[in-house]
């Protein structure tokens, strides 16, 4: 079992002006996933905190850390800028396999900006703000996640196994 961070991005739910949608709808799908995960985080669509955030859910060891909210073309947008400043290694196939299976949901899936990669042993992986598409871009990928977190948590995975 691995545990999982995950952190809303939005200016209106960070000054409680706007419930929450996305961040309960993931942890409930990565809980189902078999994830223990905590609190969620809700904050600003501020680079500097987006990023202290980040780092926080990195100290606390959370092998996965989500994000939800902040990957559009708003100027506000900056979580895929944050997360790019955290990570030390990026995972680019991560966030070109979620805006594919987007694209086949709607064209303006190709809209999104997130990103996706390593900070010592956490992968972080951006999605969309709305819960629909953020369930969506994240069971686009949780099965070959759980593969990656065996690999970075030095577990046994086999490369050439079929999932």
């Amino acid at each position: 079992m691995y545990t999982a961070k995950v952190i809303t991005v939005s200016d209106r739910s960070a000054r409680g002006e706007r419930p929450d949608g996305s961040g309960p709808a993931l942890r409930e799908m990565l809980e189902q996933a078999g994830y223990q995960v905590g609190d969620i985080c809700i904050v600003p669509d501020e680079q500097p905190v987006i990023e202290q955030a980040l780092l926080r859910a990195v100290e606390e060891d959370a092998a996965l850390i989500v994000t939800t909210g902040g990957t559009g073309f708003s100027p506000r947008d900056v979580t895929p800028e944050a997360t790019l400043a955290v990570c030390q290694r990026l995972t680019p196939g991560i966030p070109e396999a979620m805006r594919a299976a987007s694209m086949a949901i709607t064209p303006r899936g190709c809209l999104s900006r997130g990103a996706a990669g390593i900070r010592e042993k956490s992968l972080i992986v951006n999605l969309p703000g709305s819960p629909k598409a953020a369930r969506e871009n994240l069971q686009a990928v949780l099965t070959p996640i759980e593969h990656g977190l065996q690999m970075l948590r030095g577990g046994p995975a086999d490369c050439a196994a079929q999932p």
